[in-house]
């Protein structure tokens, strides 16, 4: 994921675009689809504007985490601004290309949700999803640009992760 987007690009993907691709592609039932519980940590891989992000937070609680990773610092601007007033301390932001920071087995789920197709080197992401995550960990992929078995073969194929289950249009994956 590199940054290609300029400012102006990005403001109106997230102001015009996401909201007329939520009006087909609905962000709540989508976040049906994956299990977040109360306390887990949980990684929002491409976060954007922060359409998941806060939904995984109030899925997570004050007792959760919730990283909310982008390559834009407009993104990362968003969901600061999201935060302000003392609600959602539970988010904290990684300005980033895909490496994150942290430590080894940290997270209990990764949500990568409509940004899998926008991947260069996606064998490196998901190297990285693999390091995060817990052994019982979960990643969560969705993205309606592609075809539901080029998200299969794509993620499976790398070695890192076996498909769990296939829940509407969300590929739950494990560690391999």
């Amino acid at each position: 994921m590199t940054q290609t987007a300029s400012d102006l690009t990005f403001t109106l993907m997230a102001d015009i675009g996401m909201p007329i691709r939520n009006l087909f592609l609905n962000p709540k039932r989508m976040m049906e689809e994956i299990a977040v519980l109360p306390g887990e940590k949980v990684l929002d891989f491409g976060c954007g504007p922060g359409v998941y992000t806060f939904m995984l937070a109030d899925q997570v609680g004050e007792k959760g985490v919730v990283y909310a990773l982008d390559v834009h610092p407009q993104a990362l601007r968003r969901i600061e601004a999201g935060k302000r007033g003392g609600k959602y301390v539970q988010v904290r932001t990684i300005l980033s290309d895909g490496a994150t920071s942290l430590p080894d087995g940290t997270l209990d789920r990764v949500v990568c949700f409509d940004v899998f197709h926008l991947l260069e080197d996606p064998q490196r992401i998901l190297r990285e999803f693999h390091r995060v995550l817990k052994p019982q960990g979960t990643l969560y992929v969705n993205d309606h640009h592609l075809k539901d078995e080029d998200i299969l073969a794509g993620v499976s194929g790398s070695g890192f992760f076996a498909v769990r289950k296939w829940y509407g249009k969300t590929f739950h994956f494990e560690r391999a």
